[in-house]
C-alpha cells in the first residue's frame, strides 16, 4: 500500500462511521461535484478537488502529496499535534536509520486547519439523532461555527507545513474521520453496557486500554457535572464534530431527553449552562479519546503491513 493509498483508507473507515446519513453525506460531496463541474478556468485553478470524495474539511494532505503516491507505506510517525518539533524529529530518527515514509498529524493543520471548523456542520445531526429538531440544531451551532472560522484567522497553518517541506517530508492529517471512530465506539460500548450512573461510565471507559493507558499519567475520566451515583439517563457522546459546541445545545439536549453528555472535553463556560439544565457532563480525556479512533485505524493499516510510531501525545494500543 503506498502512503496516499494509507491516507485515502483513514477518510474512508472514517465516512463508514459518520454519524449522519449516508444521504447527507453523499450530498455533500454532490454538492462539491456541481460547484466543480460549473466552475470557469480561473476557479478551477484554486479548487480543493479532494472535496469531491472527502467530506471532511479538516482532514487534508498538507506537503508531499505527489510523492507519497508512489512511497510504500512501510512506517508512519502519528502525533496527536504536530509542530516544526516533531517535524524535526521524524528528520533526526531518519538520519539515526529509523525508516519513516510520512508524518501523520491528528488535528488540523496547513489547509485542513484554516476550514476545519466547516465540519462542525456534522453537530447538528448528532443533536438531531438525540431527538432536537433540525432547524433548532442548525440554528444552534451557526453562531458557534462563524465564532470558529474567526478564532482561526489569526493562526499560522503553515508552520509545520512548511517544516516538512523544506525537509522532504510528507505530511497529512486525519481529523474527524478518526473522531468519528471513536464515536462510533464508544457509542456501541455504553449501548452494550448500559451504565446506570455516572460511576458506571467511569468504570466502562477504564475497561478500554488508552484510558487505562492515560491513567497511569493522572489524566483520568472525570466527571465534571454531576455526581458519582447520579443516574445517568440517555447518555450521548460528543466525540466528532471538529471542536466543542454550543452551549446552547445543553437546553436542547435536555428537552429531547438525553441527561448525560460525554465529551473529550467542554470550555469553562458549559459547566453552570448544563447544570441549569439538568445535564450530566463526563470528561473522557482528550489524549485517550483522540487516539482510541487514531487506533482504530491504525489497526487497519496493521492488516496492510503498515508499523506506526507514536508521538507527541498518541497512545497506541492495538485491538
Amino acid at each position: 500500500m503506498k502512503v496516499y493509498e494509507a491516507y485515502e483508507l483513514a477518510i474512508r473507515l472514517g465516512m463508514s462511521k459518520d454519524p449522519r446519513p449516508e444521504d447527507e453525506v453523499r450530498r455533500l460531496l454532490d454538492s462539491a461535484r456541481e460547484e466543480w463541474e460549473k466552475a470557469d478556468d480561473d476557479s478551477r485553478e484554486l479548487f480543493d478537488q479532494e472535496r469531491l470524495w472527502n467530506p471532511y474539511q479538516d482532514c487534508r494532505f498538507s506537503c508531499g502529496e505527489d510523492e507519497a503516491r508512489d512511497t510504500d507505506a512501510e512506517c508512519m510517525m502519528w502525533g496527536i499535534d504536530i509542530g516544526p518539533a516533531e517535524v524535526l524529529l521524524a528528520d533526526r530518527l531518519r538520519e539515526r536509520g529509523r525508516r519513516i515514509d510520512s508524518v501523520v498529524a491528528h488535528h488540523p493543520t496547513g489547509r485542513s486547519r484554516v476550514l476545519f471548523p466547516e465540519v462542525m456542520s456534522l453537530q447538528a445531526d448528532m443533536f438531531h439523532n438525540e431527538g432536537v429538531p433540525i432547524n433548532v440544531a442548525e440554528s444552534i451551532m451557526g453562531p458557534r461555527t462563524d465564532e470558529a472560522l474567526r478564532g482561526i484567522m489569526g493562526v499560522n497553518h503553515n508552520q509545520a507545513v512548511d517544516a516538512a517541506r523544506l525537509l522532504g517530508i510528507s505530511l497529512f492529517n486525519v481529523h474527524s474521520a478518526a473522531d468519528n471512530m471513536v464515536q462510533d465506539h464508544l457509542t456501541n460500548l455504553f449501548e452494550q453496557n448500559r451504565p446506570r450512573t455516572l460511576d458506571d461510565i467511569i468504570k466502562a471507559l477504564m475497561g478500554e486500554p488508552e484510558f487505562r493507558e492515560a491513567a497511569k499519567s493522572n489524566a483520568r475520566p472525570r466527571i465534571m457535572v454531576g455526581k458519582k451515583d447520579s443516574r445517568c439517563g440517555r447518555i450521548m457522546c460528543k466525540m466528532t464534530g471538529g471542536t466543542s459546541g454550543p452551549k446552547g445545545m445543553y437546553e436542547a439536549l435536555s428537552r429531547a431527553g438525553v441527561g448525560t453528555v460525554v465529551g473529550m472535553h467542554f470550555p469553562e463556560s458549559h459547566y453552570d449552562v448544563a447544570r441549569e439544565a439538568h445535564v450530566n457532563l463526563v470528561i473522557s480525556g482528550h489524549m485517550p479519546s483522540d487516539s482510541l479512533g487514531i487506533n482504530l485505524i491504525c489497526d487497519r493499516w496493521a492488516d496492510h503491513g503498515i508499523e506506526v510510531l507514536p508521538c507527541s501525545g498518541f497512545i497506541r494500543c492495538s485491538r
